[in-house]
């Protein structure tokens, strides 16, 4: 099973940067199983998504040519819990983008209930690097299949795209 950790990509812009948001429901089967009555979103899980929206970043620069697989958490801080309720939005920054692969810096802000604004201070940030896998080695192990970036992912890129063609025409 894979799971998507992100909602929406607000701001996508190719071989730069990406912003997105996962919304926090109670009815998410995390919050009931993890600290059963004290809602927080498992740490993992935050920078899930911060690597989904920074992998995306990633893929579609080299137009998803490339199998792209987390290989390194280099730094990661997080400084509060993400509760039910609130809005995470992550923003993440291309480093480098070399063939062997490329890294990204990211952050995550809580937006709260009811407001439009993410809080100043970061609930985490991270820097992450993305290998490329090699591509006769994949190729053997899995063939052309891109197992990395499903139909899923690359439907909320589209969307994103459409969404900024409308405001741009």
């Amino acid at each position: 099973m894979r799971w998507i950790w992100i909602d929406r990509f607000l701001n996508f812009e190719r071989g730069k940067s990406a912003r997105a948001i996962k919304k926090l429901s109670l009815a998410e089967e995390y919050f009931e199983q993890h600290l059963p009555g004290y809602p927080i979103m498992p740490a993992c899980f935050i920078l899930e998504g911060l690597a989904q929206t920074g992998g995306i970043l990633v893929g579609e620069a080299n137009d998803f040519k490339e199998k792209v697989v987390l290989a390194k958490i280099t730094s990661a801080r997080f400084h509060k819990e993400a509760v039910a309720g609130e809005t995470l939005l992550y923003d993440v920054e291309l480093l480098t983008l070399r063939p062997e692969g490329a890294s990204i810096v990211g952050k995550v802000f809580s937006i709260p209930p009811g407001s439009d604004e993410p809080n100043a201070d970061p609930l985490a940030e991270a820097e992450i690097f993305f290998a490329h896998l090699d591509k006769s080695r994949s190729q053997q192990l899995f063939g052309d299949h891109n197992f990395v970036f499903s139909g899923e992912l690359k439907h909320l890129l589209g969307l994103a795209k459409a969404s900024a063609q409308r405001t741009d025409g």
